[in-house]
């Protein structure tokens, strides 16, 4: 089967719907997006032919253009990036490490997981600011820069290329770190299943990091799987 030996990125990229499915089975569509679809399925023990099924039922639907991603403009893409995913974090990412912290003094000792996933978020809170600050500041202008650069035939300033190039292979292993830490969440968190008798700062809490995780996946699908390989080629002389 064709469909098999795509990645996982690659699926996803073609036709976004798909992640819904991946994420139905439990396979990782974002970070985990370079392995092929044949080896998610020996990992997750998985029947591919009923894998692929699903997918083929999501991709026969009337696809909205306004969610091909894969079709928009690079510099498009970027401005949607920063406009929804890192606006959500920075207006989000602040208000869950606080809830998660309040949680973690009430509920701690009966649910010393709490206070594990406050210690993760506040890890990697200021790790993703300062990612956030380097894509806004230095990498998408760069690569809005030689986008124009080459579709008016002019010289990309070098400066801008050695950016891309540089950025590219950091802003990926920060997504794995930042990855593998949501999915350590995940775990602890139980996939967000809310305990007994818990206050409803803990029910709002696990909803909004619930939300934050599936956002991350999103974003972090756009950029390692659409935003980075066009940038990359972006490369090429």
């Amino acid at each position: 089967m064709k469909e098999a030996k795509k990645t996982i990125g690659e699926i996803v990229a073609e036709d976004y719907r798909t992640a819904k499915v991946f994420e139905e089975y439990g396979i990782d569509f974002c970070c985990g997006g370079k392995g092929t679809l044949a080896a998610a399925c020996i990992e997750k023990g998985v029947d591919p032919a009923a894998l692929i099924g699903d997918l083929q039922a999501v991709k026969s639907q009337t696809v909205e253009r306004g969610h091909n991603y894969s079709s928009w403009e690079l510099s498009f893409l970027a401005d949607y990036i920063v406009n929804v995913h890192h606006n959500y974090l920075n207006e989000n990412t602040t208000q869950i490490a606080a809830y998660l912290h309040k949680i973690a003094d009430i509920h701690g000792a009966k649910h010393p997981e709490v206070v594990a996933i406050a210690s993760i978020f506040d890890r990697i809170a200021p790790e993703l600011s300062v990612h956030l600050g380097e894509e806004e500041n230095a990498f998408f202008p760069a690569i809005k820069r030689v986008d124009i650069a080459k579709k008016t035939g002019a010289t990309p300033a070098g400066k801008d290329l050695e950016t891309i190039s540089h950025s590219l292979e950091k802003l990926v292993q920060e997504h794995e770190d930042i990855g593998e830490a949501i999915h350590e969440i995940h775990h602890l968190a139980k996939g967000y299943s809310i305990p007994d008798a818990v206050c409803n700062t803990f029910v709002v809490t696990y909803r909004k990091l619930k939300e934050f995780e599936a956002d991350l996946h999103k974003h972090v699908h756009l950029e390692n799987n659409i935003l980075f390989p066009r940038a990359k080629r972006l490369l090429e002389r």
